[in-house]
């Protein structure tokens, strides 16, 4: 019994006075609810709520953490994002002067763009940047019609030539592939 419990029940006594018949052993106890077996059903029941209620918060807490850490990484993951998002216009811009660089015969700068070019496309793919692949049958989740043209001897849907690049960072697509379709 605590010594909450103990004064309780010392505290019942006191205002009832003397016990005019004494409980034969066996025998409920009197209406007042002042039995200490009562007390101490109390105070069982009080116990179990307080421990419930402390496995419910820390079941919260546990789940709280979780869903933080599933954020800073989501979080993590659209800060990429966002970064090679604005890395693909300069990548775009090398290979139209490695395209321009070639036309012109200058051997030594487009060597240097070349490696440029080489080293900026390891360091995307470094950070999980894949090129979408345009062969085949237009796919309207990772590509983009720009135009539509007759395809001639190309089945009608199949992607004929490809103006901008695509790509995805992981399952999400950055930036769709912008293609010529066959009609």
């Amino acid at each position: 019994m605590t010594e909450r419990e103990r004064v309780d029940a010392e505290a019942v006594a006191q205002d009832e006075g003397p016990d005019p018949e004494p409980l034969a052993q066996g025998e409920g106890s009197d209406p007042e609810g002042s039995d200490p077996l009562d007390l101490l059903a109390q105070a069982e029941r009080e116990r179990d709520e307080y421990l419930d209620s402390l496995q419910r918060l820390k079941a919260e807490f546990d789940n709280f953490r979780k869903r933080t850490a599933r954020e800073q990484e989501s979080f993590a993951a659209r800060a990429n994002e966002s970064l090679l998002r604005e890395i693909l216009p300069v990548l775009d811009d090398l290979e139209r002067a490695l395209e321009a660089a070639e036309q012109h015969e200058e051997a030594r700068l487009e060597d240097g763009v070349r490696l440029v070019h080489r080293s900026l496309v390891e360091l995307l793919q470094k950070q999980g940047l894949e090129l979408i692949e345009t062969e085949g049958a237009f796919d309207p989740h990772v590509h983009e019609a720009l135009l539509t043209q007759p395809g001639g001897e190309a089945e009608p849907g199949s992607v004929l030539q490809v103006l901008q690049k695509g790509y995805r960072l992981g399952d999400r697509v950055l930036r769709p592939a912008r293609v010529v379709v066959a009609e």
